[in-house]
């Protein structure tokens, strides 16, 4: 029997492989073929596995918070983000502060030239982050 051009998938177990063999039928052949498929797309899964350094609960308050700042700072300047002048509130520079006060200073200072009140900001964005922790990268653990 006979030529044709058949194509053979070499199984995991190593059979199938030669064009004589009549043991296996090209049904086995394109099973194994799909079992090589998914070993290889669960390879790729594996090798894509994302490491998160930050509590995720952390990170969404802080998004929140940067989205309020840049709409209160909108609000307060008159104009869109693009057109804001450079305003730059660092909220773990806030954190490291010792105290309330001290957190309100820092504010005031980098309000400075915004013509409009900007008190009722300041204290609504302190009690804002009370509670919140920095958000640094973490140490690495020395062996």
């Amino acid at each position: 029997g006979g030529g044709g051009n058949r194509v053979f998938f070499q199984s995991p177990r190593g059979g199938g492989g030669s064009g004589g063999s009549s043991g296996s039928s090209s049904r086995e052949d394109s099973v194994s073929a799909a079992a090589a498929v998914v070993q290889v797309q669960q390879r790729r899964h594996q090798q894509g596995k994302v490491t998160v350094k930050y509590d995720r609960k952390e990170l969404r308050k802080r998004l929140v918070l940067e989205e309020w700042i840049v709409e209160q700072l909108g609000q307060l300047y008159g104009c869109e983000e693009e057109e804001m002048p450079d305003v730059e509130i660092d909220i773990d520079d806030l954190l490291d502060a010792a105290n309330e006060e001290e957190r309100a200073l820092k504010l005031q200072e980098t309000l400075v030239d915004c013509y409009k009140p900007t008190e009722e900001f300041i204290k609504e964005l302190l009690t804002r982050i009370r509670g919140m922790r920095k958000l640094s990268p973490p140490q690495k653990k020395s062996i």
